[in-house]
């Protein structure tokens, strides 16, 4: 990722994400987007500190937002050939926390039109206390403007996606030092 074109978010996260910017602390979703992908210097910096190795580069990584703790929302470039739009988006926490949260974007956006965010897709199973879902209008309208054919409960979303990729929290922390 050298150069700034490949810095911009497809049309769907875009405007995804402007709606979420204007939502982050009101509605109980821990997701603070970024308007651009980090740098490919600044992912290979956070993804050596999060796994311990100095080896690797975020090559594989395209991050795009954050939870309050810094927590990172991405896509895994696991996919080869594929654009970037159909790589699975997963979550990388700053305790840890591991998931895959969507299979690709059409997904995610169904599952931020939900009112579940990165952070709570990974971490499904021990939500906060008294946390609930508020869908969210303008995000569902996007989501069926964009991938109508990808409709699903948030369930569904997070659902198909780690049992798609059963094995992304052992791959990662077989990387950590």
């Amino acid at each position: 990722m050298t150069s700034s074109e490949d810095r911009h978010f497809p049309a769907p996260l875009a405007s995804a994400m402007a709606v979420r910017l204007d939502h982050v602390g009101v509605d109980g979703v821990d997701f603070e987007p970024f308007t651009t992908f980090l740098t490919a210097d600044e992912t290979t910096d956070w993804f050596r500190a999060w796994t311990g190795n100095r080896e690797l580069s975020g090559d594989e990584f395209r991050v795009f937002g954050q939870d309050g703790t810094g927590g990172y929302a991405a896509f895994w470039l696991v996919r080869p050939d594929q654009p970037l739009t159909e790589q699975p988006v997963v979550f990388l926490g700053s305790e840890g926390e591991t998931g895959v949260v969507a299979r690709d974007l059409g997904a995610f956006l169904w599952l931020l039109a939900a009112g579940v965010g990165p952070w709570e897709a990974a971490t499904s199973h021990d939500p906060e206390p008294g946390w609930t879902p508020h869908p969210n209008r303008d995000l569902t309208a996007i989501a069926a403007q964009f991938a109508p054919d990808h409709r699903a409960s948030a369930a569904a979303v997070i659902e198909q996606a780690t049992g798609e990729f059963p094995d992304f929290d052992d791959t990662l922390m077989n990387l950590c030092r």
